[in-house]
């Protein structure tokens, strides 16, 4: 299944890193099910990704995933490790050897949605 957005949004969590949904062309597999999972949008960070999808998935399972950078075009594919699995809701996976170009395109892209969030504040002349 595929998924398509041109906006992004960043979400406000206490997470350690910044997030954003709405990625474009996202793909997900069970590797070595050969099977695609169903899914909501994703919450991506640098270091891994939270995937809303009733697909229950045990801890340590290794996944295949691909997606598609809405603002800078870039195709990202990396293995991920379940991490947490929050059943009925979704999972929450770590990437596994992800390269530093990738990286560095996804901390782009969040940096870039991260202004809309807290935009400059104008300061006031006397």
């Amino acid at each position: 299944m595929t998924r398509s957005g041109s906006a992004a949004r960043l979400v406000k969590s206490a997470r350690r890193e910044p997030r954003i949904q709405f990625l474009s062309e996202v793909h997900l597999e069970y590797e070595g099910s050969g099977c695609e999972i169903l899914y909501h949008p994703p919450d991506l960070s640098a270091h891994g990704m939270f995937v809303n999808t009733s697909t229950h998935l045990p801890e340590g399972a290794v996944v295949n995933l691909r997606f598609r950078l809405t603002r800078s075009d870039v195709q990202v594919q990396t293995r991920c490790e379940v991490r947490y699995c929050l059943p009925g809701i979704g999972i929450g996976v770590e990437f596994i050897g992800l390269g530093v170009e990738a990286v560095r395109a996804i901390e782009r892209e969040l940096r870039y949605f991260s202004q809309f969030r807290h935009p400059r504040k104008k300061r006031l002349s006397r």
